[in-house]
């Protein structure tokens, strides 16, 4: 009689295989939902927090304007001293040397008292931080990689650094002058920062690439003085027309605005420092795409 029991109780709390699959089934739909989702989560609260960073940016070299005499920082994106000098990429965070006695090779002398972590300096959509990025932020001009041998080495990052910055439009035959004091006018952009996004550099030669992920991307690992940031793979049939990134850029007002690959204007990095030769294609660090907006005069 008690065997009997025993026998109905476990059957009542039993499972067949048939239920068995049905609730694999089940889990396996819902996770198919909730995967993407939360994907799709955490991807929308770190362009929030990109966002967020070019704001507290923008911020934080107005404040330094305010009590510079309405003056911007010196752009550390150059190369070469004294008068030989000319212009390197936006992303430069740190420069191999600084251009004279009067100007920082690092952008943190200029702005550690306004941005105190060096995070905020940085994309948090880009697939990979560089390791060194707060040492060097706290190191200021005197950072030295210990992993390399003198001199020392400068510091790309992964955002477009655009106060006090000359680059060359070849699409209006003219300059792109990045602010130089809260009172320029006319003849002037009032972009301050925004996410990297070119094409054809150094890192990745005839391919896309950006800090922003595209819908078909691969990975260009980071280096011993950059983050690692996002390519498209190489295709004849992939132009601005057709790529879909998501791209945001800070102003002089700090308000902050996105926009797309459809949505740009080419900006090439000059090899002089007056803006009047554009590296050759296939040497330097290749096109940055501004957003149109902010090359309007």
């Amino acid at each position: 009689m008690k065997e009997k029991s025993v026998l109905r109780y476990k059957g009542a709390w039993g499972f067949t295989l048939i239920e068995l699959l049905m609730v694999i089934f089940i889990t396996s739909v819902l996770l198919g939902i909730l995967i993407p989702a939360v994907k799709k989560v955490k991807h929308s609260a770190r362009r929030i927090k990109c966002m967020n960073n070019q704001r507290n940016v923008a911020a934080g070299v107005t404040l330094y304007a305010i009590n510079n005499d309405d003056k911007y920082p010196d752009s550390v994106a150059t190369i070469g001293t004294g008068r030989t000098w000319n212009w390197q990429e936006p992303t430069m965070m740190t420069a191999c040397q600084p251009r004279n006695l009067q100007v920082h090779r690092s952008m943190s002398e200029y702005l550690r008292s306004y941005i105190e972590r060096a995070r905020t300096m940085y994309c948090p959509n880009a697939p990979g931080k560089y390791k060194y990025l707060q040492a060097a932020w706290a190191g200021g001009d005197g950072w030295d990689n210990p992993e390399t041998e003198p001199p020392e080495d400068p510091v790309y990052g992964t955002y477009c650094f655009y106060w006090n910055y000359l680059g060359i439009l070849p699409e209006k035959a003219g300059l792109f002058r990045g602010p130089k004091r809260l009172s320029d006018g006319r003849g002037w952009s009032k972009l301050l920062v925004s996410d990297y996004f070119g094409y054809d550099h150094w890192r990745s030669r005839g391919a896309y690439s950006s800090c922003e992920r595209f819908s078909s991307s691969t990975i260009t690992p980071g280096t011993q003085v950059s983050s690692a940031y996002w390519f498209h793979q190489k295709d004849i049939n992939v132009g601005l027309n057709t790529l879909s990134v998501k791209l945001h850029a800070g102003y002089m007002d700090e308000h902050v605005e996105s926009y797309s690959a459809q949505e740009v204007a080419t900006m090439k990095v000059s090899m002089t420092s007056d803006g009047s030769v554009p590296y050759p294609s296939g040497i330097g660090a290749g096109d940055f795409y501004l957003p149109r907006e902010a090359c309007r005069r």
